[in-house]
Protein backbone atom coordinates (compact mmCIF):
# COMPACT_ATOMS: atom_id res chain seq x y z
CA UNK A 1 0.00 0.00 0.00
CA UNK A 2 1.49 3.16 -0.99
CA UNK A 3 0.97 5.55 1.91
CA UNK A 4 1.32 8.68 0.98
CA UNK A 5 -1.15 8.11 -1.81
CA UNK A 6 -3.24 7.22 0.79
CA UNK A 7 -3.07 9.92 2.85
CA UNK A 8 -3.11 12.28 -0.05
CA UNK A 9 -6.53 10.42 -1.20
CA UNK A 10 -8.32 11.08 2.34
CA UNK A 11 -7.60 14.06 2.73
CA UNK A 12 -8.71 15.24 -0.38
CA UNK A 13 -11.64 13.32 0.59
CA UNK A 14 -12.10 15.18 4.03
CA UNK A 15 -11.64 18.54 2.20
CA UNK A 16 -14.44 17.73 -0.14
CA UNK A 17 -16.57 16.64 2.87
CA UNK A 18 -16.78 20.13 4.25
CA UNK A 19 -16.63 21.77 0.86
CA UNK A 20 -20.07 20.16 0.03
CA UNK A 21 -21.50 21.21 3.46
CA UNK A 22 -20.39 24.75 3.00
CA UNK A 23 -21.23 24.52 -0.91
CA UNK A 24 -24.76 26.51 -0.45
CA UNK A 25 -24.07 29.31 2.02
CA UNK A 26 -23.18 31.68 -0.72
CA UNK A 27 -26.01 30.55 -3.04
CA UNK A 28 -29.31 30.67 -0.55
CA UNK A 29 -29.05 33.60 0.74
CA UNK A 30 -29.28 35.43 -2.32
CA UNK A 31 -31.58 32.86 -3.49
CA UNK A 32 -34.04 33.19 -1.23
CA UNK A 33 -34.05 36.90 0.41
CA UNK A 34 -33.14 38.75 -2.65
CA UNK A 35 -36.95 40.09 -3.45
CA UNK A 36 -37.31 37.40 -6.52
CA UNK A 37 -39.77 34.75 -6.52
CA UNK A 38 -39.15 31.06 -7.18
CA UNK A 39 -40.10 27.26 -6.12
CA UNK A 40 -37.54 26.89 -3.49
CA UNK A 41 -38.49 30.28 -1.38
CA UNK A 42 -42.53 30.10 -2.16
CA UNK A 43 -42.88 26.68 -0.61
CA UNK A 44 -46.24 26.75 1.38
CA UNK A 45 -46.30 30.25 1.31
CA UNK A 46 -44.22 30.54 4.31
CA UNK A 47 -41.51 33.14 4.58
CA UNK A 48 -38.66 33.00 2.86
CA UNK A 49 -36.12 33.40 5.87
CA UNK A 50 -37.71 30.94 7.43
CA UNK A 51 -37.80 28.46 4.45
CA UNK A 52 -33.95 29.51 4.56
CA UNK A 53 -33.37 29.01 8.25
CA UNK A 54 -34.67 24.98 7.34
CA UNK A 55 -32.86 24.81 4.69
CA UNK A 56 -29.74 25.93 6.22
CA UNK A 57 -30.30 23.07 8.92
CA UNK A 58 -30.92 20.08 7.55
CA UNK A 59 -27.40 19.28 5.97
CA UNK A 60 -26.35 19.87 9.70
CA UNK A 61 -28.82 17.65 11.33
CA UNK A 62 -27.39 14.50 8.47
CA UNK A 63 -24.11 15.25 9.90
CA UNK A 64 -24.97 14.99 13.37
CA UNK A 65 -26.24 11.32 12.70
CA UNK A 66 -23.53 10.46 10.56
CA UNK A 67 -20.83 11.73 12.63
CA UNK A 68 -22.09 10.07 15.75
CA UNK A 69 -22.61 6.39 14.00
CA UNK A 70 -20.50 6.03 11.35
CA UNK A 71 -17.25 5.31 13.01
CA UNK A 72 -18.80 2.69 14.98
CA UNK A 73 -20.38 1.23 12.29
CA UNK A 74 -17.76 1.07 10.37
CA UNK A 75 -15.63 -1.35 12.93
CA UNK A 76 -17.76 -4.42 12.17
CA UNK A 77 -19.09 -3.16 8.51
CA UNK A 78 -15.46 -2.45 7.46
CA UNK A 79 -13.52 0.73 7.11
CA UNK A 80 -12.79 0.77 3.24
CA UNK A 81 -16.32 -0.48 2.35
CA UNK A 82 -17.90 2.06 4.94
CA UNK A 83 -16.19 5.03 2.97
CA UNK A 84 -16.49 3.60 -0.91
CA UNK A 85 -20.39 3.69 -0.23
CA UNK A 86 -20.76 7.00 1.68
CA UNK A 87 -18.40 8.40 -0.67
CA UNK A 88 -20.58 7.17 -3.82
CA UNK A 89 -23.51 7.60 -2.22
CA UNK A 90 -22.50 11.45 -1.23
CA UNK A 91 -21.89 11.79 -4.64
CA UNK A 92 -25.14 11.21 -5.63
CA UNK A 93 -26.84 13.14 -2.88
CA UNK A 94 -24.70 16.26 -4.61
CA UNK A 95 -26.79 15.12 -8.13
CA UNK A 96 -29.81 15.18 -6.37
CA UNK A 97 -29.28 18.62 -5.18
CA UNK A 98 -28.21 19.99 -8.78
CA UNK A 99 -31.28 18.90 -9.69
CA UNK A 100 -33.39 20.48 -7.53
CA UNK A 101 -32.21 23.53 -7.53
CA UNK A 102 -33.19 23.49 -11.21
CA UNK A 103 -36.32 22.21 -10.67
CA UNK A 104 -37.05 24.36 -7.73
CA UNK A 105 -38.21 21.51 -5.70
CA UNK A 106 -37.54 22.51 -1.91
CA UNK A 107 -38.65 19.14 -0.98
CA UNK A 108 -35.94 17.59 -2.80
CA UNK A 109 -33.49 20.06 -2.03
CA UNK A 110 -34.14 18.70 1.83
CA UNK A 111 -34.20 15.17 1.37
CA UNK A 112 -30.49 15.86 -0.93
CA UNK A 113 -29.10 17.84 1.63
CA UNK A 114 -30.04 15.65 4.35
CA UNK A 115 -28.56 12.49 2.81
CA UNK A 116 -25.29 14.17 1.47
CA UNK A 117 -25.04 15.50 5.26
CA UNK A 118 -25.75 12.02 6.56
CA UNK A 119 -22.98 10.29 4.31
CA UNK A 120 -20.48 13.30 4.54
CA UNK A 121 -19.91 12.65 8.10
CA UNK A 122 -17.87 9.62 7.87
CA UNK A 123 -14.47 11.75 9.53
CA UNK A 124 -14.37 9.37 12.11
CA UNK A 125 -13.94 6.36 9.59
CA UNK A 126 -11.04 8.64 7.95
CA UNK A 127 -9.20 9.31 11.18
CA UNK A 128 -9.78 5.72 12.29
CA UNK A 129 -8.16 4.81 9.10
CA UNK A 130 -5.08 6.57 9.24
CA UNK A 131 -4.69 5.80 12.71
CA UNK A 132 -4.71 1.95 11.33
CA UNK A 133 -3.19 2.10 8.70
CA UNK A 134 -0.20 4.25 9.02
CA UNK A 135 2.66 3.42 11.28
CA UNK A 136 5.37 5.53 12.91
CA UNK A 137 5.96 9.42 13.40
CA UNK A 138 3.78 9.52 9.58
CA UNK A 139 0.31 8.81 11.35
CA UNK A 140 0.68 12.13 13.80
CA UNK A 141 1.55 14.12 10.73
CA UNK A 142 -1.21 12.45 8.80
CA UNK A 143 -4.02 13.40 11.10
CA UNK A 144 -2.82 16.99 11.05
CA UNK A 145 -3.08 17.18 7.64
CA UNK A 146 -6.41 15.73 7.58
CA UNK A 147 -7.54 18.23 10.25
CA UNK A 148 -6.53 20.93 8.23
CA UNK A 149 -8.08 19.65 5.00
CA UNK A 150 -11.17 19.14 7.09
CA UNK A 151 -10.51 23.32 8.14
CA UNK A 152 -10.20 24.41 4.14
CA UNK A 153 -13.55 22.63 2.88
CA UNK A 154 -15.68 25.61 4.52
CA UNK A 155 -12.77 28.29 1.79
CA UNK A 156 -13.36 25.22 -0.95
CA UNK A 157 -17.13 25.56 -0.67
CA UNK A 158 -17.97 29.28 -0.86
CA UNK A 159 -15.53 29.85 -3.67
CA UNK A 160 -16.32 26.82 -5.92
CA UNK A 161 -20.45 28.37 -5.52
CA UNK A 162 -19.39 32.07 -6.03
CA UNK A 163 -16.96 31.21 -8.78
CA UNK A 164 -18.50 28.38 -10.89
CA UNK A 165 -22.30 29.22 -10.33
CA UNK A 166 -22.25 31.50 -13.90
CA UNK A 167 -22.45 28.07 -15.81
CA UNK A 168 -25.94 27.87 -13.48
CA UNK A 169 -26.88 26.81 -9.93
CA UNK A 170 -26.76 23.04 -10.60
CA UNK A 171 -22.71 23.62 -11.80
CA UNK A 172 -21.32 24.02 -8.26
CA UNK A 173 -22.87 20.61 -6.99
CA UNK A 174 -22.42 18.23 -10.30
CA UNK A 175 -18.31 19.50 -9.84
CA UNK A 176 -18.50 18.39 -6.26
CA UNK A 177 -19.85 15.47 -7.20
CA UNK A 178 -17.64 14.58 -9.92
CA UNK A 179 -14.89 15.32 -7.66
CA UNK A 180 -16.17 12.61 -4.81
CA UNK A 181 -16.46 10.21 -7.78
CA UNK A 182 -12.86 9.98 -8.24
CA UNK A 183 -12.22 10.45 -4.70
CA UNK A 184 -14.05 6.69 -4.42
CA UNK A 185 -11.92 5.28 -7.22
CA UNK A 186 -8.67 6.38 -5.30
CA UNK A 187 -10.15 5.14 -2.57
CA UNK A 188 -10.41 1.45 -4.52
CA UNK A 189 -7.15 1.85 -5.82
CA UNK A 190 -5.32 3.42 -2.37
CA UNK A 191 -6.78 1.44 0.55
CA UNK A 192 -6.72 -2.31 0.30
CA UNK A 193 -10.14 -4.70 1.26
CA UNK A 194 -9.50 -5.13 5.01
CA UNK A 195 -12.31 -8.42 6.89
CA UNK A 196 -15.67 -7.06 7.67
CA UNK A 197 -18.21 -8.60 9.05
CA UNK A 198 -21.98 -7.65 10.70
CA UNK A 199 -21.43 -5.80 13.85
CA UNK A 200 -22.61 -8.78 16.99
CA UNK A 201 -25.46 -6.31 18.32
CA UNK A 202 -26.67 -5.15 14.81
CA UNK A 203 -26.68 -1.88 12.64
CA UNK A 204 -29.12 -0.24 14.25
CA UNK A 205 -28.06 -1.25 18.26
CA UNK A 206 -24.66 -0.95 17.26
CA UNK A 207 -25.46 2.80 15.83
CA UNK A 208 -28.43 3.30 19.17
CA UNK A 209 -25.89 2.30 21.99
CA UNK A 210 -22.04 3.12 20.87
CA UNK A 211 -22.35 7.17 19.76
CA UNK A 212 -20.91 10.32 20.67
CA UNK A 213 -23.09 11.15 23.29
CA UNK A 214 -22.88 8.10 25.38
CA UNK A 215 -20.10 10.14 27.25
CA UNK A 216 -22.09 12.66 28.72
CA UNK A 217 -22.93 10.31 31.27
CA UNK A 218 -19.96 11.34 32.66
CA UNK A 219 -20.15 14.98 34.77
CA UNK A 220 -16.70 16.53 33.64
CA UNK A 221 -17.74 15.82 29.50
CA UNK A 222 -21.38 17.32 30.23
CA UNK A 223 -19.74 20.06 31.44
CA UNK A 224 -17.41 20.39 28.43
CA UNK A 225 -20.35 19.65 26.20
CA UNK A 226 -22.71 22.76 28.01
CA UNK A 227 -19.51 24.94 27.17
CA UNK A 228 -18.63 23.65 24.07
CA UNK A 229 -22.18 23.93 22.88
CA UNK A 230 -22.54 27.21 24.14
CA UNK A 231 -19.20 28.85 22.02
CA UNK A 232 -20.62 26.36 18.68
CA UNK A 233 -23.96 27.83 18.65
CA UNK A 234 -21.83 31.54 18.54
CA UNK A 235 -19.80 30.14 15.60
CA UNK A 236 -23.14 28.74 13.63
CA UNK A 237 -24.58 31.71 14.06
CA UNK A 238 -21.92 34.11 12.40
CA UNK A 239 -21.36 31.42 9.68
CA UNK A 240 -24.84 30.64 8.85
CA UNK A 241 -26.64 33.85 8.81
CA UNK A 242 -23.55 36.24 7.69
CA UNK A 243 -24.41 35.68 4.21
CA UNK A 244 -27.69 36.94 5.12
CA UNK A 245 -26.81 40.02 7.05
CA UNK A 246 -24.57 41.44 3.68
CA UNK A 247 -27.28 40.85 1.58
CA UNK A 248 -29.67 42.98 4.25
CA UNK A 249 -26.88 45.20 4.78
CA UNK A 250 -24.91 45.54 1.92
CA UNK A 251 -26.57 44.13 -1.01
CA UNK A 252 -24.09 41.36 -1.86
CA UNK A 253 -24.17 38.72 -4.16
CA UNK A 254 -23.05 35.16 -3.90
CA UNK A 255 -19.28 36.22 -5.82
CA UNK A 256 -18.79 39.18 -2.66
CA UNK A 257 -19.97 36.54 -0.06
CA UNK A 258 -17.73 33.85 -1.33
CA UNK A 259 -14.68 36.63 -1.00
CA UNK A 260 -15.60 37.59 2.08
CA UNK A 261 -16.02 34.00 3.19
CA UNK A 262 -12.78 33.29 1.17
CA UNK A 263 -11.06 35.75 3.64
CA UNK A 264 -12.13 34.45 6.88
CA UNK A 265 -11.38 30.84 5.98
CA UNK A 266 -8.19 31.83 4.42
CA UNK A 267 -6.93 33.41 7.91
CA UNK A 268 -8.39 30.50 10.15
CA UNK A 269 -6.56 27.97 7.85
CA UNK A 270 -3.13 29.78 7.66
CA UNK A 271 -3.54 30.26 11.59
CA UNK A 272 -4.11 26.67 12.55
CA UNK A 273 -0.60 26.01 11.25
CA UNK A 274 0.43 27.63 14.43
CA UNK A 275 -2.16 27.35 16.67
CA UNK A 276 -0.79 23.74 17.77
CA UNK A 277 2.48 25.02 19.52
CA UNK A 278 2.66 23.62 22.98
CA UNK A 279 1.91 26.35 26.09
CA UNK A 280 2.29 26.24 29.68
CA UNK A 281 -1.76 27.75 30.36
CA UNK A 282 -4.14 25.64 30.77
CA UNK A 283 -6.18 24.58 27.54
CA UNK A 284 -9.26 25.91 28.95
CA UNK A 285 -8.01 29.20 29.86
CA UNK A 286 -6.05 29.74 26.58
CA UNK A 287 -10.01 28.45 25.23
CA UNK A 288 -11.59 31.08 27.10
CA UNK A 289 -9.37 34.13 25.85
CA UNK A 290 -9.93 33.23 22.75
CA UNK A 291 -13.64 32.51 22.65
CA UNK A 292 -13.71 35.92 24.21
CA UNK A 293 -11.98 37.38 20.88
CA UNK A 294 -14.61 35.77 18.55
CA UNK A 295 -17.56 36.66 20.66
CA UNK A 296 -16.23 40.00 20.14
CA UNK A 297 -15.99 39.60 16.72
CA UNK A 298 -19.76 37.81 16.53
CA UNK A 299 -21.06 40.92 18.26
CA UNK A 300 -19.26 43.53 15.74
CA UNK A 301 -20.76 42.06 13.31
CA UNK A 302 -24.39 42.19 14.94
CA UNK A 303 -23.93 45.74 16.32
CA UNK A 304 -21.68 47.48 13.86
CA UNK A 305 -21.84 49.41 10.26
CA UNK A 306 -21.08 47.16 7.10
CA UNK A 307 -17.10 47.49 7.05
CA UNK A 308 -16.93 46.96 10.43
CA UNK A 309 -18.88 43.60 10.21
CA UNK A 310 -16.92 42.66 7.31
CA UNK A 311 -13.68 42.88 9.35
CA UNK A 312 -14.86 41.27 11.74
CA UNK A 313 -16.17 38.12 9.88
CA UNK A 314 -12.78 38.08 8.29
CA UNK A 315 -10.55 38.59 11.59
CA UNK A 316 -13.13 35.48 13.30
CA UNK A 317 -11.25 33.34 11.85
CA UNK A 318 -7.79 33.48 14.15
CA UNK A 319 -9.18 33.59 17.15
CA UNK A 320 -11.91 30.66 16.25
CA UNK A 321 -8.48 28.42 15.12
CA UNK A 322 -6.66 28.84 18.24
CA UNK A 323 -10.09 27.90 20.43
CA UNK A 324 -10.29 24.76 18.50
CA UNK A 325 -6.14 24.02 18.64
CA UNK A 326 -6.69 25.12 22.76
CA UNK A 327 -10.07 22.97 23.80
CA UNK A 328 -8.81 19.95 21.32
CA UNK A 329 -5.41 19.41 22.72
CA UNK A 330 -7.06 19.69 26.35
CA UNK A 331 -9.67 17.58 25.85
CA UNK A 332 -7.39 14.57 24.32
CA UNK A 333 -5.00 15.14 27.39
CA UNK A 334 -7.99 15.29 30.01
CA UNK A 335 -10.17 12.65 28.83
CA UNK A 336 -7.85 9.97 26.76
CA UNK A 337 -9.31 7.25 29.15
CA UNK A 338 -12.49 7.69 27.27
CA UNK A 339 -10.55 6.75 24.10
CA UNK A 340 -9.63 9.56 21.92
CA UNK A 341 -12.00 8.78 19.38
CA UNK A 342 -15.30 8.82 21.31
CA UNK A 343 -14.03 12.51 22.90
CA UNK A 344 -12.86 13.96 19.26
CA UNK A 345 -16.48 12.69 17.97
CA UNK A 346 -18.43 14.53 21.09
CA UNK A 347 -17.13 17.64 20.07
CA UNK A 348 -17.64 17.08 16.23
CA UNK A 349 -21.55 16.39 17.06
CA UNK A 350 -21.72 19.40 19.32
CA UNK A 351 -20.64 21.42 16.72
CA UNK A 352 -23.25 20.09 14.38
CA UNK A 353 -25.96 20.18 17.19
CA UNK A 354 -25.38 23.73 17.55
CA UNK A 355 -25.61 24.35 13.76
CA UNK A 356 -29.13 22.75 14.29
CA UNK A 357 -30.32 24.83 16.65
CA UNK A 358 -29.07 28.12 15.55
CA UNK A 359 -30.17 27.33 12.14
CA UNK A 360 -33.77 26.77 13.31
CA UNK A 361 -33.56 30.17 16.07
CA UNK A 362 -32.25 32.05 13.25
CA UNK A 363 -34.78 30.93 10.86
CA UNK A 364 -37.71 32.98 13.51
CA UNK A 365 -35.31 35.81 14.42
CA UNK A 366 -34.37 36.82 11.02
CA UNK A 367 -38.36 37.29 10.56
CA UNK A 368 -37.56 40.49 12.92
CA UNK A 369 -34.02 41.06 12.07
CA UNK A 370 -31.20 39.15 10.32
CA UNK A 371 -28.65 40.85 13.71
CA UNK A 372 -30.78 39.59 16.28
CA UNK A 373 -29.44 35.90 15.62
CA UNK A 374 -25.94 37.53 15.40
CA UNK A 375 -26.15 39.55 18.55
CA UNK A 376 -27.43 36.25 20.11
CA UNK A 377 -24.84 34.11 18.79
CA UNK A 378 -22.14 36.83 20.50
CA UNK A 379 -23.37 36.87 23.66
CA UNK A 380 -23.84 32.95 23.99
CA UNK A 381 -20.04 32.80 22.84
CA UNK A 382 -18.92 35.31 25.66
CA UNK A 383 -20.65 33.25 27.99
CA UNK A 384 -18.90 30.41 27.23
CA UNK A 385 -15.60 32.32 27.26
CA UNK A 386 -16.52 33.46 30.71
CA UNK A 387 -17.84 30.22 31.79
CA UNK A 388 -13.97 28.58 30.35
CA UNK A 389 -12.05 30.44 31.99
CA UNK A 390 -14.26 29.98 35.39
CA UNK A 391 -13.59 26.30 35.12
CA UNK A 392 -10.07 27.15 34.37
CA UNK A 393 -9.81 28.52 37.96
CA UNK A 394 -12.16 26.19 39.83
CA UNK A 395 -10.12 22.91 38.91
CA UNK A 396 -6.45 23.79 40.65
CA UNK A 397 -6.46 20.00 40.57
CA UNK A 398 -6.60 17.95 37.36
CA UNK A 399 -7.87 14.68 39.25
CA UNK A 400 -10.64 16.51 39.67
CA UNK A 401 -11.82 16.52 36.03
CA UNK A 402 -11.82 12.64 35.88
CA UNK A 403 -15.42 10.68 37.38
Amino acid sequence: MNDRLLIATLCGLGLLSTTGASLPYPLLAPLFADGGANGLNTFLGLPPKMLLGIALMINPVGLLIGSAVLGPLSDGFGRRRALLLTTIGAAVGHLLTAAAMVMESYVLFLGARFVTGLLEGNGAVMRAIVIERIQGPLRNHALSWLNGAFHLGWLVGPLLAGFSMGGGVALPFQVASGALLLGALCVRISLPAGAAHAPALGWFATARQRHAFTLLGHAPLRKLFNVHFAYACGVAALYEFFPLWLVDIGGYDARRIALVNMGMCALMTSSALFAGRASPLDGRKRAGSHAGLAAAAILCVGLGNLWLGVLAIVLFGVPHAYYNAALQTWSADQFAHHGQGSVMALLSTTFCLANIVMALVGSVLTLVDTRAILILGGLLAAWAALAMRSWSVHSVHPGLEKP
